[in-house]
């Protein structure tokens, strides 16, 4: 026997879109245009793009707390809108930072009120915070007060206010930044157990290797349009389409005569005197690694495309840049 909606997909975005007025009575700023995207229950969904790109205008939409402009979104069914009340339950949003978070009251303090706030009973708030700041491997700091804190037991203290309600969705916007390399890693694991339950979980992130790692199928926004969904693994199959050189050492008259050679595509600075580059199929990189070698060029080699690559490839150089 299923759940009212539990049949139909955790997270359903069709047409979205939303304006955001502008100063001095300008043209509206369109921050979702017709966007469209399915999160299955079970499913770490990644969302990627530039800062600007509209991921976060997303997760605001999914979580109740803005209003679209057009277009619809369901969470199991339900319209965020129409049946927000009913929305809300379903939904653990973690945003990160300072914010949702009282510094002054310790860990289980502010578990115990987010139950309250939820409806839990004194004695039932009590157990679940005590029962959730275990899970996230925060129990022995359960009666430290929340300042006192480093930035991944913070996120780890956000994951846990997110499961007060036991969501069936997690809305996670870019819940490792700041963390150090171990606390990123525990953290992941968090995630991967929330998918084991059957929970989905829509990750927004700048963190190729998380993506990678993390995320059943990723879907790459800009300028609020949805560029491509797909499982990680094919993206990287569809941009193998082109075979990649690497190399180091180049000088800029060099990388001028790859860049002229027959069959290239591409010729990308990865740093200073290192290229990354683009060729068609059909041997073309076979040209460009004897002009390396001939050169004098020693460290050259061929792989295949990384997640970071497909996010350049389709985004571009803009992916790090503030839209206005």
């Amino acid at each position: 026997m299923s759940i009212t909606g539990f049949d139909a997909p955790a997270v359903d975005v069709r047409g979205r879109s939303r304006d955001f007025a502008t100063a001095r009575g300008g043209p509206p700023r369109r921050a979702l245009d017709d966007f469209g995207l399915t999160v299955a229950a079970g499913e770490v969904h990644g969302l990627l793009g530039p800062n600007g790109a509209g991921k976060t205008t997303l997760c605001k939409i999914l979580s109740t707390v803005l209003l679209p402009t057009a277009g619809t979104a369901r969470v199991h069914g339900l319209d965020v809108v129409a049946d927000a009340k009913r929305v809300r339950p379903l939904l653990g949003i973690v945003f990160g930072g300072e914010r949702g978070l009282y510094a002054r009251m310790t860990a289980a303090q502010n578990l115990r009120f987010w139950a309250a706030l939820y409806g839990h009973r004194r004695r039932e708030g009590r157990r679940r915070a005590a029962e959730l700041l275990e899970r996230v491997g925060l129990g022995p700091r359960a009666d430290e007060p929340v300042e006192t804190f480093s930035r991944g037991m913070k996120q780890r203290l956000h994951l846990a206010r997110g499961l007060v309600g036991d969501p069936r969705v997690l809305v996670l916007d870019e819940p490792t930044v700041g963390m150090d390399p171990v606390s990123a890693h525990e953290f992941r694991g968090l995630v991967e157990d929330l998918r084991a339950e059957g929970r989905a979980v829509l990750l927004t992130t700048h963190d190729m290797a998380e993506a990678e790692a993390l995320c059943d199928r990723v879907s790459f926004i800009d300028g609020g349009r949805l560029l491509r969904c797909e499982d990680p693994r094919v993206l990287g199959e569809l941009l193998s389409r082109h075979e990649r050189v690497r190399a180091s050492g180049v000088p800029e008259a060099l990388a001028e005569r790859i860049a002229a050679l027959p069959g290239v595509e591409r010729v990308r600075s990865t740093g200073p005197g290192a290229v990354l580059v683009e060729t068609g199929r059909g041997g073309a990189a076979l040209p460009v690694l004897r002009t390396l070698v001939e050169a004098g060029v020693s460290d050259v080699s061929t792989a295949p495309p990384t997640l970071e690559e497909v996010y350049l490839h389709l985004i571009g150089e803009r992916g790090m840049a503030v839209r206005p």
